[in-house]
Order: structure tokens, then sequence, then C-alpha cells
């Protein structure tokens, strides 16, 4: 081979690998059913961003709930992930919301369908449990993290295991009936 020849070899592989590497970091980047829920946010999208902000941190396209007022409404992603909506407050997001979808967990792996003991066990000590507003025997399961941040994970249960979670700012995160 001559050098011409190895110098465009390596070229072309550089490019290629390159090319791969690109599109792994934007695949990790896109909001999907396998992003994880923090205390502030889930996958790209933080609590903070406004809603443009976000679609493009997401790469997905957020649209506005039907009947809602401009001071608190929320925005749901147009396809995936399902079941996921983003309180939007003073236009920025201010929590996330995961409604039926197993699939989506938070950073230590909890999930709708856990029991109360698993989501207990999992933030061990940070726990605050109180009565649900409206499901008999049901409870909201708050984690507060130890560093004394504005952010927490409220879970609500039907008594024995989760219905649907929540994250984001206080007091969002803690409004029991969304923007109602």
């Amino acid at each position: 081979m001559n050098r011409q020849t190895k110098l465009l070899t390596l070229l072309v592989s550089t490019l290629a690998v390159s090319s791969v590497t690109v599109g792994t970091v934007l695949a990790q980047v896109k909001l999907t059913s396998q992003s994880k829920v923090s205390i502030n946010g889930i996958g790209p999208i933080q609590v903070g961003m406004t809603v443009s902000q976000a679609a493009q941190a997401g790469s997905i396209r957020l649209v506005k709930s039907p009947g809602q007022n401009n001071s608190c409404y929320y925005v749901n992603p147009q396809g995936e992930p399902q079941e996921v909506g983003f309180m939007v407050t003073d236009g920025t997001i201010s929590r996330v919301d995961v409604r039926k979808n197993s699939r989506i967990t938070t950073l230590s792996g909890a999930k709708i369908g856990d029991t109360e003991a698993r989501i207990k066990s999992l933030y061990s000590g940070q726990i605050q449990v109180t009565p649900h507003k409206y499901v008999q025997n049901g409870h909201y399961l708050t984690f507060i993290p130890k560093d004394g941040s504005n952010y927490r994970v409220v879970f609500e249960t039907n008594g024995k295991r989760v219905t649907q979670f929540r994250s984001g700012k206080l007091p969002e995160v803690e409004f029991v009936e969304g923007c109602s």
C-alpha cells in the first residue's frame, strides 16, 4: 500500500468512528422511556429550563395540554415517552410527573408498581410518609435529600404499591392536584 492509500484509509476510519461516537452521544441525550428521573428532572431535561430549552435538550416536541391557563400548565412529549408530563410555572419546568409508565425509573431504580417497603429501603431514612388526600389507605412517600436542597421525589401509593410519582422543586412538587 502506498502512502496516500494508507492516509486515506486512516482518514475514512477516523470519520467513521467519529460519526458513530457523535450518534451515540446524541442518542444518550434524547428523552426516552429509559431516561432516569432525578430530584430535579428526567434525563437531559432539568427543572428551571424553559419549554423551548427542554424540547431542545430532550430532542423532542413538547405540546401544551388543552384547557390550561398560562401561569401553571403541563406540556407532554409528542410520542415517546408516554405518560410523562412537565409542569410549567413562571415560564419554566418546575416538576416532572410519571403516570402509568412502569418502564421509567428513578436514578435509584424506583418505579410504578414498586411496594412501599421497596421505596423505603431504596431511600433508607429519607422517606417521609403522609396520608394520601384522595386514596383511602394510600400514602405520599416523599424522598427528602440530606443536602437540604429544595427538590423532592414524591411517590403516590394505594397503600401497598406506587401508582405514580413526580420530582421537582418546592412548592410545586407537593401540589396534590397539579395545576388545579
